[in-house]
C-alpha cells in the first residue's frame, strides 16, 4: 500500500506535542553552532592551547559514543524515556554553566575543558538512545517521514545561521560567555521536552533480566540479523567512513592551497552548502513519494559523497574553483538529508519498541567508532598521495555504500504505512513488508 492510497495524515504543525519537541530540539541545535566555535576559541584563545590539545578536546566529545551499545541497553530498560532526555539536557546546560563560571573567576583550565567535553559528549549519547523510542511514541507511523524532515529542516537552519549568529556572539560576549547561550537553549529544550505529554507504559520484564553486557550484545546481534537494519547500517558506517576520509578539514586545506580560494569564499561555498541541506530536509518527504522511501535512501546515499568528486576536479578560473566547491557542497547537503530523513524513517518503522535504543546505540558505536578512524586514515593518505586523490578515493568510496542497499529489501520499500507490520519484539527474523 503506498502512501497515495492511505489516510491523508494531520499536519504535524498541528500537533501541539510534537511541535514542543520541534521547537527544543531546533534551539538546542543553534546552541550547538555556537559551542562549536566556543570550546575551541576558549582553548586557543584563552589557555593557548596546542593543535594537539584541541584534536584531543574533539576527541573527548566522541568518545562517549563508543559505549552507546552498552547505554543503549541500560536505557531500554527504564521506563520513562522522557525523563532521560530531560535529564541529559540539564546535565549539558549544568556543565556548559560551569565555564563562564570559571572564566569569571579566572580559574578556567584546559583539564575543565576536557571534562566539560566528555560529559557533555556523554550526556549527548544518553539523549540520543532516549530519542528513537520517544520519537516512536510521539510520532504516528504515516508521518514518520515528514516528521524527520521538519526535525532535519531545523537543524539545517541552524547550519545556515547558526555560525554567523555563533561568530557574532563570541565577537561581542567572549567565547565563555557566549557558551551561557547555548545552556540557556538546552534548559529551554529541557522545558519544552519535559511538558510534551506522552504515555510511556512499562513493558513486560523477565522475573530475571538479562546481563546489561548481554543487553547490549542482543542488540547489536539483532541489527546484524535483521536484513533491512544490517544493510542500512552497513550503509551507513561505509559513507561515514569515506566522508571522514575526504572530511571537511580536508577539503578546506584542499580549497585554500590547491585552489586558491580565500577564507571568505570557502566560508560562502560552506554557507551554500547549509542551504543544501535545508532544501533536502524540506524536499525529502515529496521525493520520498515520488520515489519511494527505499529509492529516496539509494540516491542520498549516493549524492551525498558522491559530489566531493567535483571539489576533486575543480579547475580553471578562480570563479570556476569556487562554483565547483558551492555546487558540491550543496548537493551533498541536499544528499545528506535526502539519506538521514528516510533512513532515520525507515529504521523507526522496523525495530520494536522494546529494541529501539539497543539499536541506537549500536548504530552510534559503530558509526561514530567509524568517523575517528576514517578521519586518521584520510590524514594518512594525503601525506602519502596528496589530497586530490585522497578526496576522489572519499567520493568513490563513499558512494560505493550503495553496494550494501541493492541485494537487500530496501530498495522495493516503498512507503511507510500501519499495514507494514513492525518486527515482533520476539522475532529473530523480521520482515518489514515492501509495499
Amino acid at each position: 500500500m503506498s502512501a497515495v492510497g492511505g489516510p491523508i495524515p494531520v499536519s504535524l504543525w498541528r500537533d501541539r506535542p510534537f511541535r514542543r519537541f520541534w521547537a527544543g530540539q531546533s534551539i538546542s541545535q543553534f546552541g550547538d553552532r555556537i559551542t562549536e566555535l566556543a570550546l575551541p576559541l576558549i582553548a586557543v584563545g584563552v589557555l593557548n592551547a596546542s593543535a594537539g590539545q584541541v584534536a584531543s578536546l574533539t576527541g573527548l566529545l566522541w568518545a562517549p559514543a563508543l559505549l552507546a551499545v552498552v547505554l543503549g541497553a541500560w536505557v531500554d530498560h527504564r521506563v520513562h524515556k522522557r525523563r532521560l532526555m530531560v535529564v541529559a539536557d540539564l546535565v549539558r546546560a549544568g556543565v556548559l554553566l560551569s565555564l563562564p563560571a570559571a572564566y569569571l573567576l579566572g580559574a578556567v583550565t584546559l583539564v575543565q575543558l576536557y571534562v566539560a567535553a566528555l560529559l557533555t559528549g556523554a550526556a549527548g549519547v544518553l539523549f540520543n538512545a532516549a530519542y528513537p523510542p520517544f520519537f516512536a511514541h510521539l510520532v504516528p507511523r504515516s508521518s514518520y517521514v515528514d516528521a524527520n524532515s521538519k526535525l532535519s529542516a531545523g537543524r539545517s537552519v541552524s547550519h545556515v545561521a547558526g555560525p554567523a549568529i555563533g561568530g557574532a556572539l563570541v565577537q561581542a560576549l567572549t567565547a565563555p560567555v557566549a557558551v551561557v547561550v547555548d545552556a540557556l537553549t538546552f534548559l529551554a529544550s529541557a522545558a519544552l521536552v519535559g511538558r510534551v505529554p506522552l504515555d510511556e507504559r512499562p513493558a513486560a520484564r523477565d522475573a530475571a533480566p538479562p546481563s546489561l553486557l548481554r543487553r547490549a550484545g542482543e542488540g547489536m546481534a539483532f541489527v546484524v540479523r535483521h536484513p533491512v537494519l544490517r544493510a542500512s547500517l552497513g550503509c551507513a558506517a561505509t559513507v561515514n567512513f569515506f566522508t571522514f576520509v575526504a572530511g571537511s578539514g580536508l577539503i578546506v586545506l584542499f580549497a585554500g592551497r590547491t585552489l586558491g580560494l580565500s577564507a571568505g569564499a570557502i566560508g560562502l561555498a560552506f554557507g551554500v552548502g547549509a542551504t543544501g541541506s535545508l532544501l533536502g530536509a524540506v524536499i525529502a518527504p515529496r521525493i520520498s513519494r515520488r520515489l519511494g522511501v527505499g529509492r529516496s535512501i539509494v540516491v542520498g546515499a549516493v549524492l551525498f559523497p558522491a559530489p566531493i568528486a567535483v571539489i576533486a576536479a575543480a579547475d580553471g578560473p578562480l570563479w570556476a574553483r569556487a562554483g565547483a566547491l558551492a555546487v558540491a557542497e550543496f548537493l551533498s547537503g541536499a544528499g545528506v538529508m535526502l539519506f538521514d530523513v528516510n533512513l532515520n524513517s525507515l529504521q523507526t518503522h522496523v525495530i520494536p519498541d522494546g529494541m529501539r535504543s539497543r539499536v541506537a546505540g549500536a548504530y552510534s558505536t559503530v558509526n561514530y567508532g567509524l568517523r575517528p578512524l576514517g578521519a586518521v586514515a584520510g590524514g594518512l593518505l594525503a601525506t602519502l598521495v596528496g589530497l586530490r586523490p585522497t578526496l576522489l578515493v572519499g567520493a568513490v568510496g563513499g558512494a560505493l555504500s550503495l553496494l550494501w542497499l541493492l541485494p537487500s529489501p530496501i530498495p522495493r520499500i516503498h512507503a511507510l504505512t500501519p499495514d507494514h507490520p513492525v518486527v515482533p519484539e520476539s522475532g529473530t527474523d523480521p520482515r518489514p513488508l515492501p509495499s
